[in-house]
Formats: structure tokens, sequence, C-alpha cells
């Protein structure tokens, strides 16, 4: 049983504060003092290129997919890629444990540490949830039960703290599946947020039993009874959330592709299947596992992003200054959240316009809240998301990083 976690300003307990040297926390921590061009090229044996394709959106990477597992896994997410690829690094005998999340026993929703051993424990870690859970404080107990392969599933900023402490853990190996963080909360939050859902669509919290974000601007919902729902962004309780709702933490990171996993699984540049980007030899060593399971196709790109994005720029000023958002009438609702779908950014522009936002929130949020960290906390690569929408850092605002190749502002 994990303790309870020290306190740390701007933390999302990643596990490294529960470890035996918590003040590691100054050296591995997102929050602190991100150096990505360092990471990146220890990682992936160079930085991100913004002259070749996407990489100053989405980091390093060889090839990006949209996949699905056929047939899709039970009880699965998306299609179980995720989860898959976990069980067949068990199965092949390449690693000796999986760390990931599974569910806590009395809640659904809140994620726990878990190290897996056999490929059919991964079962019952499909599925998304919500909230911290220290993942790397079970690091050390995998090496001291003698785990020297291991494989982690994490979100970015669990992801960037292994990585930089990895040259320390004695590892012979270690696989990276990162997935897309899309904004996190603590689980009692989350369960504020599910009650709302819950009314507006006249159900129970208890009856959801499964919640994502759709890249085709809905929701899917799906209840203990077995029915299944969509229902538009627009139409959810979003602006009825608390300000605080968010954290700091969340509304500032820097990192929402998981830019030093191996192989990133998520959905954004999907359209309907998971979004996959091979980012290393590893990442394609743990893609070739999957074999004929996996049927691939090129990712596409529709729509425009600067309309979305210059909109969210703007209501993000007003919150972030007090201002009440300007809200959407209700009738205008359902008929925008029919139309987005259709000429709104799809694909790898959804996924573009959704990294530029997260961009815009983190240097509007630092700069009314946390000035004095933006010069550690803003990578160059994000200001050069945000330049074309008016931000620019001042001389006091520039990162130590920002000479790094590819990475000018």
């Amino acid at each position: 049983m994990l303790g309870p976690a020290p306190h740390r300003d701007l933390c999302t307990d990643c596990g490294i504060s529960r470890s035996s040297e918590p003040k590691r926390c100054g050296q591995a921590c997102q929050f602190i003092h991100p150096d990505y061009p360092r990471l990146e090229a220890k990682v992936h044996g160079r930085v991100r290129d913004p002259l070749k394709g996407d990489e100053l959106f989405f980091g390093v990477h060889q090839r990006m997919w949209r996949a699905a597992l056929q047939p899709a896994a039970p009880g699965a997410q998306w299609t179980g890629i995720t989860t898959r690829l976990a069980q067949r690094l068990l199965e092949t005998g390449a690693v000796d444990a999986v760390l990931t999340m599974a569910p806590d026993p009395n809640d659904r929703w809140r994620p726990v540490p878990v190290l897996v051993t056999q490929a059919d424990g991964m079962a019952q870690c499909r599925g998304m949830r919500m909230g911290y859970a220290p993942l790397l404080a079970l690091l050390e107990p995998a090496v001291q039960q003698g785990y020297k392969r291991l494989a982690v599933i994490g979100i970015p900023c669990q992801v960037y703290a292994l990585r930089a402490l990895e040259a320390q853990l004695g590892l012979e190996r270690l696989y990276v599946i990162g997935t897309p963080c899309s904004d996190n909360t603590t689980t009692e939050r989350f369960h504020e947020f599910l009650a709302l859902v819950a009314a507006q669509t006249n159900n129970k919290p208890e009856d959801i039993v499964y919640l994502e974000f759709l890249a085709d601007y809905h929701v899917e919902l799906r209840f203990a009874d077995g029915h299944q729902r969509k229902v538009p962004f627009l139409m959810l309780p979003l602006s009825d959330l608390p300000r605080d709702f968010f954290p700091l933490t969340c509304r500032t990171c820097v990192d929402y592709t998981n830019a030093l996993a191996d192989i990133t699984v998520g959905y954004m540049g999907g359209e309907g299947q998971q979004w996959l980007l091979v980012r290393n030899e590893r990442g394609d060593e743990l893609l070739k596992l999957l074999g004929d399971e996996v049927k691939l196709t090129a990712p596409g790109s529709a729509g425009k992003r600067e309309g979305p994005v210059k909109g969210f720029l703007a209501n993000t000023e007003r919150a972030a200054g007090g201002l009440p958002l300007r809200r959407m009438p209700q009738w205008l609702r359902p008929v925008v959240g029919w139309l987005m779908p259709k000429v709104g950014p799809r694909g790898l522009e959804f996924a573009r316009a959704r990294l530029e936002m997260k961009a815009v929130e983190t240097v509007i949020h630092l700069r009314r809240e946390e000035p004095r960290r933006i010069k550690s906390m803003v990578p160059a690569h994000v200001w050069a998301l945000v330049k074309p929408y008016g931000l620019s850092p001042t001389p006091e605002e520039v990162h130590v990083d920002a000479s790094a190749p590819g990475a000018s502002v």
C-alpha cells in the first residue's frame, strides 16, 4: 500500500517523490526544468526537426499510422493496441514485467499502479482511468524483485521522469509505450464531472462505465446495461466546471503527445481509429510484435485549424483574466455540434489544433499564475507553435534550450 505523497508545487504525483530518493524530483520533473532536446537526442538519437513533416507538433517519429486491432479486444477503450503490445512483450519473453495502471478495486475510475508479469493479467488494465497515480513508485520494487527487463505504459509527465532517471535504474532493457494526455484531474474532481454528465443525460453516475472524448467532437458514453450514447462536446456542461477543475500542471503541460515514448498510442489523429507514432527502433520493434493483428493505414487530414485555435485563445485569455466565457446560445449548440465533424479540423489537422491550443493555454496561464517559471517550463518548440497567434517570448521568458537545433523562436 502506497502512502501519501509529500507536498510538491505543480505535482502530478508521478511516483518519484514516494521513492527512496524523493529529492530526485528536482532532476526528473517535467514541471521544474524540462530539457526535451537533450532527452530526445538520448532516447531517439536526434532532436525534433521542424522541417521534417509534423515533428514540430508531434515530436520525433519515424512513421505515423491510423491503426486498429482486428478484431478489437473485448472491453478495450478503442481496439486494445496498448494492452496487446504489452501482452506480446510478456508472451515473447521480451520483458519480465509491465508497469502500468489498473482500476482501484473500490472505484473503477481511480488508477493504481501495478506490475504485471503474466500476459493474461493485462486484461485488467484495459480502459481509461482519471486521476493522479504514482506509477513510478513501483520502479524500485520492480528492480528489487529482480526485474531487469521492463515495459512501462505511461502518460507524458510519468514518461519524462522515467527517461530523466533511466540511466540510474540499472535495467537491461526498457520499452516505453506512451499514451497522449488530454488534461488530467483528480479522481474526486472527475466524479464531479461525471455527475454533471449523468444529470444532463438522465442517468446515474454509477451507471456510466466508460467515457471517451473522440476526435469527431463527441464524447462516447457506455452504460452498465450495455447501451451506448454519443454526446457532442458542445452539449456537455464543461462551462459549469469550477475554474480550478484542471490543475495548473495540466493547464501548462508541454507534452500532449508523449514525445519521449518509443511508441505513442492515442486517438487525436486517428479519425475514429487509433493513432500510432513510431518514434524509434524500439517503437518499430514493438509494432512488429502485432504482425497481422493490426491494420495500418495512412492518417488523413482535413479542415482548417486557425479559426478554432483563435477562438480558443480568446476564450482562454478571458478565463485567465477572470472574465466569463463567451457561451454559445443553447439553441445553436446542436447545429454547430452537427457541423463541426463535417467542416472542422479532422485527422492530423485536429491533432495540430489541439497541440496549438495546448501551447496557447500553457503560455497564458503561466504568465498569469507563475510568470517566474516560464523560462524554465516552456521549451522553444512550444513558443514556435504559438508564434502564429501573436504570442512570443520576452527576453526574460526564453528557455535555455532556445538555441537547440530545430527549436528557434
